[in-house]
């Protein structure tokens, strides 16, 4: 899948190129997209797991083309001084208007990509400007090239790749939950998804294997670590992958000499 080669996070996103397909009107044929990240600045953010979360994306590009790209902004750290391990509240983003941001930021669509919750513990990737969406407050976190064909069936278990500049951490003696690939290949969740299972929680992750309809030659696994654990891009491309309930996965994967992850869990 082709990628920006601007900075991007892949949490839920490749969920979201294909949901984006069915929400997508076009009001106008060609549109340009706040400019959010042009002051983004490297950012830790740290005690994430089980942290619920969403993403707001604002869809530009030329309709007529299909060069289209998603901005999106995320609500990691905002919105719940009362509840911080929820920054996106049911209120809130219900909220969230997708025909009033769309004539709000004469874009060509708008996409609500979430609820969602991190199974990391802490991450540092760029991050930019922050934008009220109807009363939701998130920050930009990059930018996808949208794929010409997307919309077009399942990507569950496909792997993908996406430009990257974050890394990612998992702490000690805390639990991975990941997918092995018919190659052995161990694939570690960074975000799960109560989309298409709006019941999933953290706490279910343990039984998550008995959910999944998993495709031929995969497995799933949960391990406590017995040391921390970091992923990062490799040559700036990070491979993930999704399973089918749209929960998020990072492959550790070798290449040139350079390992996506500090070891193999």
């Amino acid at each position: 899948m082709a990628v920006s080669k601007n900075i991007k996070w892949a949490l839920g996103i490749v969920a979201a190129l294909v949901e984006i397909a069915a929400v997508v009107i076009y009001p106008k044929l060609v549109a340009e997209a706040p400019d959010d990240g042009k002051d983004a600045k490297m950012t830790r953010f740290d005690n994430l797991r089980a942290m619920r979360y969403c993403e707001v994306f604002l869809i530009a590009g030329d309709a007529i083309t299909k060069d289209l790209k998603a901005v999106f902004y995320n609500t990691t750290d905002l919105n719940n001084k009362a509840n911080p391990r929820d920054t996106c509240p049911s209120d809130m983003w219900a909220k969230v208007d997708k025909e009033a941001l769309k004539k709000q930021y004469d874009v060509l669509g708008v996409f609500k990509n979430g609820p969602r919750g991190w199974a990391n513990d802490w991450i540092e990737l760029p991050v930019g400007s922050q934008r009220d969406f109807n009363g939701l407050h998130a920050k930009w976190y990059g930018v996808v090239q949208l794929p010409k064909n997307f919309g077009k069936g399942s990507i569950a278990y496909i792997p993908t790749t996406v430009a990257r500049k974050s890394k990612m951490g998992f702490v000690k003696g805390q639990p991975v939950f990941m997918l092995i690939s018919p190659d052995g290949m161990p694939w570690v969740m960074q975000a799960y998804s109560s989309i298409v299972d709006p019941s999933l929680t953290y706490e279910q992750l343990n039984d998550l294997g008995s959910k999944l309809k998993l495709a031929t030659g995969w497995k799933f696994q949960v391990k406590v670590l017995e040391q921390d654990l970091t992923i990062q891009a490799v040559n700036g491309l990070a491979r993930i992958v999704q399973d089918d309930l749209e929960n998020t996965y990072d492959a550790c994967f070798e290449e040139s000499g350079q390992k996506a992850c500090s070891m193999v869990p």
